[in-house]
């Protein structure tokens, strides 16, 4: 028994969006056209892939999975497009990188954008581990990792190493330091990351090694809520030192004794690595290293 493509495209379109009107408006069809499809897609196989109900729509288990399925098959038919629609030249076509801080590959992209204008390029921010299921769930093509990876599904290429640093709002007693040491953050009001934050992780592992206590003041998720929270004085932050920027507000820590240093690993999936876009990206990347 055959699948019809376009059953599995309405399908598709509604899992991602979550609506069948949202579905509709990305395929440019009527609503009712993508229920009628969705709906013989169920009848034929004697399925649900839906509950439904008047103000939302979620995946059953068999959805679940069947959204898995469908991710592979249209990565699959957009790399098959981007070969055949004169992407050898790179004149059309997209590139979707999932990061965890913008900053370490923008120059690189600021490059690529000025020597392939006719690439759509788009970034999308979130943690590590973010990144990185979005790399898995073919809804990136190369993904910025915090972290070191050892995964044979993925080709990696090291971008940089930095150390941490602590940072206070000018109107913290620690401002007018030059330094700090781990042990001046033992039981100290801390603004910390969201679980999966590899800033995160690796703190708690370096104040587990010196045999000291973590506090919580507040937990933020992302850099710019971590930033907005020490600057109005709540606790003291820890970020790459690549990272702390320039801001007028706070004002940056060196961590004397820290000996672990944060990674940024560029990512893709080792299937996707000859995609004529993804591996001009990766060889502008390695010519500059």
């Amino acid at each position: 028994m055959s699948v019809s493509h376009a059953q599995l495209k309405a399908f598709h379109a509604v899992a991602e969006q979550g609506s069948f009107t949202r579905a509709a408006q990305k395929l440019f069809l009527t609503q009712p056209a993508v229920s009628d499809q969705v709906r013989k897609l169920e009848e034929r196989f004697g399925v649900l892939l839906f509950h439904r109900n008047k103000r939302s729509v979620q995946l059953t288990d068999l959805g679940e999975r069947l959204l898995g399925v469908t991710q592979r098959l249209f990565a699959c038919e957009a790399e098959a497009l981007e070969l055949l629609q004169d992407s050898r030249a790179l004149h059309t076509g997209s590139l979707t990188l999932a990061v965890d801080a913008p900053v370490h590959v923008l120059p690189q992209i600021a490059r690529f954008c000025q020597r392939y204008p006719g690439i759509q390029v788009k970034i999308e921010t979130g943690n590590t581990d973010e990144s990185l299921a979005r790399l898995f769930s073919y809804q990136a093509d190369l993904a910025l990792l915090g972290r070191d990876v050892d995964d044979e599904r993925l080709f990696c290429v090291p971008m940089r190493r930095d150390p941490m640093v602590a940072f206070v709002s000018h109107q913290h007693p620690w401002a007018s330091r030059g330094q700090i040491s781990l042990a001046d953050l033992d039981d100290t009001p801390l603004v910390l990351r969201e679980p999966g934050s590899v800033t995160r992780q690796t703190l708690e592992e370096e104040m587990q090694r010196a045999g000291l206590r973590i506090r919580s003041a507040i937990q933020v998720e992302g850099r710019e809520a971590a930033r907005e929270a020490v600057v109005v004085g709540i606790g003291v932050g820890v970020v790459s030192a690549a990272e702390f920027g320039a801001d007028a507000r706070v004002c940056a820590l060196p961590i004397v004794d820290c000996q672990r240093h944060l990674t940024e690993t560029l990512v893709c999936l080792q299937e996707q690595r000859m995609r004529r876009v993804v591996a001009t990206f990766l060889e502008m990347v390695l010519e500059e290293g």
